[in-house]
């Protein structure tokens, strides 16, 4: 809820433009905390308002004669923003959700990899448009890899406590995606190494890790926006791309190898808005580097240059 939208504020901040914020209905107080602070750190200018509320306060906002929308969200809320700000022309960049891969090739340092993945999937109980949601490993170190994620899995204690690994979720309408993922998976034959239906509380849901779940799956296709990962084997790396760019999702996407050239080649391949080698996700933390997908993550960029311009 901080950083998420620091993406699109900042920039539009230092392109010389007064901001309306609305952020989700499930975490107004932290929407005004960060116009909060950036009318204080520029109390003679008043270039920050909060407005807060559902969908309705939304499409007020669309309609409100602003200069440009930046939206982050769902696939099916970016849908209506768009089509709500199309009644003015007025234009949208939109940052939706993921369906993020990794790719996991033989030579690997695995347990580099398995950190990052766990860490990927799981942080925030997976709630993030980045979140890793599969993972497509080199089918000779796949169960070394496997037994790896599957021990650090099993390491977390979610919970509500400030110690717990994650907390609960925040859309209890996100809780039954998450069941139904798990369930069908398991019904079409797919095998729950930790966790399972019997993970998915009322509030906090604990880490599933699944593996030979088919690719036309729910699982696979849709975005779960929650603990939730699919774990498949593959026979090179080059299945692990095709096997990536069947989503209709193109957020970001991260490859494990030794072979620099290796992932290059994979990279180029790869139809998402970034790649990462070694690493999950670090790009969006460097505001110099752009950040944003095709396809069913949106268009537009927020971060470095090309954020700048889109305001």
């Amino acid at each position: 809820p901080v950083f998420t939208p620091m993406g699109s504020i900042a920039y539009a901040l230092a392109a010389g433009n007064a901001i309306v914020y609305k952020p989700s209905e499930y975490t107004p107080s932290v929407g005004a905390w960060i116009v909060d602070a950036i009318n204080e750190a520029i109390p003679d200018q008043p270039v920050a308002q909060l407005i807060t509320g559902a969908g309705e306060t939304g499409a007020a906002l669309c309609r409100s004669g602003v200069d440009k929308i930046a939206f982050t969200g769902s696939g099916a809320t970016g849908r209506k923003v768009l089509q709500t700000c199309a009644e003015t022309l007025t234009p949208v960049s939109l940052e939706l959700g993921g369906k993020d891969a990794v790719l996991v090739d033989a030579s690997a340092d695995l347990e580099k990899a398995a950190d990052a993945v766990t860490f990927g999937a799981y942080h925030n109980a997976g709630q993030t448009c980045a979140g890793v949601e599969r993972v497509y490993v080199h089918e000779a170190v796949y169960h070394e890899f496997l037994d790896r994620v599957a021990s650090k899995t099993r390491a977390l204690a979610p919970g509500t406590n400030r110690d717990s690994s994650y907390g609960p979720m925040t859309m209890p309408t996100q809780i039954d995606v998450v069941r139904r993922h798990v369930l069908d998976a398991m019904a079409r034959g797919g095998e729950a190494v930790v966790g399972g239906p019997e993970s998915v509380g009322e509030r906090v849901v604990g880490p599933v890790l699944l593996t030979n779940v088919p690719e036309e799956s729910p699982a696979i296709e849709e975005e779960v926006f929650g603990p939730v990962i699919v774990v498949n084997a593959v026979r090179d790396l080059d299945e692990a791309v095709d096997r990536s760019n069947a989503s209709s999702y193109g957020l970001s996407a991260a490859i494990f190898s030794k072979d620099r050239k290796t992932m290059e080649r994979a990279a180029s391949r790869l139809r998402v808005g970034s790649v990462t080698m070694n690493t999950w996700v670090m790009n969006a933390g460097v505001p110099a580097l752009p950040w944003g997908g095709n396809g069913e993550s949106g268009f537009g960029r927020i971060h470095g240059e090309e954020g700048l311009r889109e305001f």
